[in-house]
């Protein structure tokens, strides 16, 4: 079945606007992953899994300027290979453990710096940090992430929150080099946006919960 000239063109006047579109979108694209709250007085900072230092860097720096006393960190990810381990008495520290361990010698009491639990993804971690909040009864909470995971780390935890008197505060890292307006400029920051982009939209429409 052939298609007239005319349909052609449409299609293809349809095709080129489309691309036209997300190509004027992209510059605007990094200052969607970014949201960041203003700093209250909190109960604890939350360190969410998945950055080797700057994350927990911003928290110390929290901690030591009074904004929050305690600081619960997320674990990151265990593969199930690492019980075997154990098991033969080899052990391998953890994302969390490593970043308890340097805090520590940065200065913070032991038993001010906790591990929440085990998980690379986000909903899950939030769902760790609602469960401590909760048994706490704490009013406020800091969580701090990297800048193009503030907005859907936003989401899923402010989803988790619903139904509690729980106040979410999300501080990007002071020490995230990255820039959201011009994410285009580092080859590293262009991968990290198109990995994170369709994650948000799965958060954004309750694909992930």
């Amino acid at each position: 079945m052939s298609h007239s000239p005319s349909l052609c063109r449409r299609v293809l006047l349809a095709q080129l606007t489309l691309l036209i579109l997300i190509a004027a979108a992209l510059p605007f694209v990094g200052r969607l992953m970014y949201h960041e709250d203003a700093l209250q007085k909190s109960d604890v900072v939350c360190v969410l899994a998945g950055a080797r230092i700057v994350r927990w860097l911003d928290a110390s720096d929290l901690v030591n300027e009074g904004w929050a006393p305690d600081i619960v960190l997320g674990g990151g990810y265990r593969e199930s290979l690492e019980q075997r381990l154990l098991d033969r008495g080899i052990r391998i520290p953890s994302e969390g453990e490593v970043v308890r361990s340097a805090l520590i010698q940065l200065g913070h009491p032991a038993e001010r710096v906790r591990i929440l639990g085990y998980t690379d993804n986000t909903a899950e971690e939030a769902r760790l940090l609602r469960r401590e909040a909760v048994a706490r009864h704490w009013s406020r909470v800091i969580v701090v992430t990297s800048k193009l995971h503030t907005r859907r780390a936003g989401i899923a935890m402010r989803r988790e929150f619903q139904g509690t008197d729980v106040q979410i505060i999300m501080r990007a890292s002071r020490y995230d080099d990255d820039d959201p307006a011009h994410y285009w400029r580092k080859r590293r920051t262009v991968r990290e946006m198109l990995a994170e982009l369709p994650k948000l939209a799965a958060y954004w429409v309750g694909l992930v919960s």
